[in-house]
């Protein structure tokens, strides 16, 4: 059984900083989260991938919305996913999603993700 579990979203001003979490459960194989990535979805739109890694593969993914604002780490351990975001706009403003998966392919698409967590909201405002 993989549990994620995401934190940090909130309300900030246009240019600030957000940084979200993804912390998977204890019990959650290695392999399950090899992949692991932030989707977003915002009211109205389809759930886009922002941001995604798979240890020991092709170089982080990043979409072009977001490149030289948001990063992508992860600790030692590979448990917890992270997204710094950095000089937030209107239009970052969505439920923020991390997934995981055995394997993946950029761009990441959310029918390749089989575990998901419940979600953040992040809100930008002008």
């Amino acid at each position: 059984q993989v549990q994620l579990v995401e934190s940090g979203g909130g309300s900030v001003q246009a240019g600030g900083s957000l940084r979200l979490s993804c912390t998977a459960s204890p019990s959650t194989a290695t392999s399950s989260r090899r992949c692991m990535a932030w989707f977003r979805q915002a009211q109205g739109n389809a759930r886009e991938g922002v941001a995604a890694i798979c240890t020991g593969s092709m170089a982080p993914y990043y979409a072009t919305s977001v490149k030289g604002r948001f990063t992508m780490s992860q600790d030692n351990a590979k448990t917890t996913l992270y997204l710094q975001m950095n000089s937030v706009k209107p239009e970052d403003t969505a439920m923020y999603y991390c997934a995981a998966h055995p394997w993946a392919n950029w761009p990441p698409k959310s029918t390749d993700f089989a575990y998901w967590g419940q979600g953040t909201q992040v809100t930008v405002s002008s």
